[in-house]
Order: C-alpha cells, then sequence, then structure tokens
C-alpha cells in the first residue's frame, strides 16, 4: 500500500521531528496540530476560540493537500490544557464539522509541546 507524506506549502515544516500528515491507502492520519501559523508562531494566546480555529484551519490544509477534506474525518482526539476550554472548542468544531461531527476523545493534560499552547488537535480521516 502506498504511503504518501503530507506537507502543505504554506506551513512551517516540522521535519526531522514529525510529519503534518500521512497518506495510507484512502486514508489520511493527521499528526497533532498546534495554533501555529505559517512561520511556526502561536496564534491566539489565551483564546481558546482563536486557537482551536486555527489548529482546525491548520488541519485543513493538511487534508486537502492529502486529498481528504474536513468531511472525511471519522476519529479526532484533542488534548485541552484546562478542561474549561471544552466549551469554547466545542464552539469553533462545530463551525468545522456541523452536525455531525467525528468521533472524539477529548482529555486533559498538563502542558503542550509549545508555551501557551491550550490545545491541540490529531485526526483520522477515511476517503471514500
Amino acid at each position: 500500500m502506498a504511503r504518501t507524506a503530507i506537507q502543505p506549502a504554506d506551513m512551517a515544516d516540522p521535519r526531522p521531528r514529525y510529519t503534518h500528515g500521512w497518506r495510507v491507502g484512502n486514508t489520511v492520519y493527521v499528526a497533532g496540530q498546534l495554533a501555529l501559523d505559517k512561520d511556526g508562531k502561536l496564534v491566539g494566546p489565551n483564546d481558546i476560540g482563536a486557537q482551536t480555529r486555527r489548529v482546525l484551519e491548520n488541519m485543513r490544509r493538511i487534508l486537502e493537500t492529502g486529498g481528504a477534506t474536513l468531511r472525511d474525518v471519522v476519529k479526532v482526539t484533542v488534548f485541552v490544557t484546562d478542561i474549561r476550554y471544552r466549551e469554547g472548542y466545542g464552539e469553533v468544531r462545530q463551525e468545522f464539522f456541523g452536525a455531525t461531527p467525528p468521533a472524539s476523545t477529548l482529555v486533559q493534560v498538563a502542558g503542550l509541546a509549545i508555551p501557551g499552547a491550550l490545545i491541540e488537535i490529531e485526526a483520522v480521516a477515511v476517503i471514500d
């Protein structure tokens, strides 16, 4: 089965630490995404809505580069630094996924890889 690394041209390249995504057959795996701009700088300090929006926009770029869309996402895992961010995340998630969101796991963690990051989301998409 063919495996293709996914690196959108308009996103900072994290390699060799990790790869933004992989397409394996008709499945796209998106690495955990933080709220980073194209230069790798944090967007929306102390704003869960702005950070969630940027994370999901980055995820959309990776999916589209891999031949998928947000509608193809079947599972997300969400890491937040405070469980109280759940509601703010949920409001933005609905904008991106609508009334039929993917299966989801939400976990509170002590911290994320970039200081000031409030949320990280990874995803799996299956292309029909």
